[in-house]
């Protein structure tokens, strides 16, 4: 069997290079712009036959939470997926860390206003059980 794909290879270790991904301003996108292109890292964005990507517009605050939230969580999916490659970088373990505490600190926001979001929200620990207490988004005017 090829070793090739061995991570404890030693050619993998000696040639191990450090990222070239650090966090500055020209490197990576905000949350909601990394969103609308699929990538956060600038360097890996390819338009590819779009002019620019598809601006997002929210209809009313609970769509506008929602866009945010799912900004940072494409965020911090992105961050988590190149901290897999590089778990050494303590500005991108702290930039993961921020985008994270914003996510939940709007989701707070969102569920105190709209209701829960997930099944282990921490509003759905009462009673009674609160998952089916509010309209749903498609019943809302």
């Amino acid at each position: 069997m090829n070793n090739y794909y061995n991570f404890r290879d030693t050619n993998m270790i000696n040639n191990y290079k450090p990222s070239p991904y650090m966090k500055d301003d020209n490197k990576l996108f905000e949350p909601y712009q990394g969103f609308i292109r699929g990538n956060l890292f600038k360097n890996l964005y390819d338009p590819y036959k779009v002019n620019g990507p598809y601006e997002i517009k929210p209809m009313n605050e609970q769509a506008e939470l929602l866009t945010y939230i799912d900004a940072l969580c494409f965020a911090c999916t992105d961050l988590n997926l190149y901290l897999d490659v590089y778990p050494d970088n303590k500005e991108m373990i702290d930039l993961y860390n921020r985008y994270n505490r914003e996510k939940k600190d709007l989701m707070k926001q969102y569920e105190s206003k709209f209701g829960p979001l997930v099944l282990d929200s921490d509003s759905l620990n009462n009673y009674p059980w609160a998952w089916n207490d509010r309209p749903w988004p498609w019943n809302n005017n």
